[in-house]
């Protein structure tokens, strides 16, 4: 090897050590910036399945959600206020003479709480509630939502329905200073949004009533 090539090779050897070590700056940089987006995405509220099921105080509508709150509003929880979600559910029927028939619309407000003297998440439905002792067991019970029994004499087997669920964050019923905030970020906006799918009374099968 000549005295030239000897003075070029470490050159090229720094060269080469440098685009690598930048490659890799890159794509560390691309891959934490994926993860980023990703985490940003996850927050909301998605629909994970709806379904209608037929039990013995008639017909009711379940869905289970994907909750992730901001991590504003995770703060505000742990600082002992309250989250007011609002379950909404709805049937309607079809009719090509006249505008659709709603069959039944209801609604039910599960509480999500904070006690940082005993340092337990609870969910309050009316009078009735239940202590978790993790924030992740707290959103599960939070996900999973029932509507109140549908008669089976509303329904005509042979037809079929647009069934609609959605869950919200009620920010009417945060205090004061917060709703204002509320107003105007989208920290607080908090929505599924409405979902929708067909049912078929005559195809849902009666099951006896089990635990959630």
């Amino acid at each position: 090897m000549t005295a030239s090539h000897q003075s070029v090779f470490p050159a090229l050897v720094n060269l080469l050590g440098a685009v690598v070590v930048r490659t890799g700056l890159l794509l560390r940089g691309i891959l934490l910036a994926g993860l980023f987006v990703a985490a940003v995405q996850a927050e909301g509220i998605s629909i994970n399945k709806a379904e209608m099921r037929h039990g013995e105080e008639g017909y009711q509508l379940y869905a289970n959600y994907g909750v992730n709150l901001t991590l504003v509003v995770q703060q505000a929880l742990s600082r002992g206020v309250p989250l007011h979600f609002v379950s909404e559910f709805s049937l309607t029927r079809s009719r090509w003479y006249w505008m659709d028939e709603e069959v039944f619309r209801g609604e039910q407000t599960a509480k999500l709480s904070y006690s940082m003297l005993t340092r337990q998440y609870r969910i309050s439905r009316g009078a009735l509630f239940q202590n978790f002792a993790s924030f992740e067991d707290a959103l599960n019970m939070l996900a999973r939502q029932i509507s109140p029994p549908i008669s089976a004499e509303l329904l005509k087997k042979n037809s079929s329905y647009t069934a609609a669920v959605r869950l919200r964050l009620d920010t009417a019923q945060l205090p004061k200073l917060l709703q204002v905030n509320a107003l105007t970020g989208k920290d607080w906006t908090l929505n599924s949004d409405w979902y929708y799918w067909v049912v078929h009374p005559a195809d849902i099968v009666y099951t006896e009533s089990r635990a959630e």
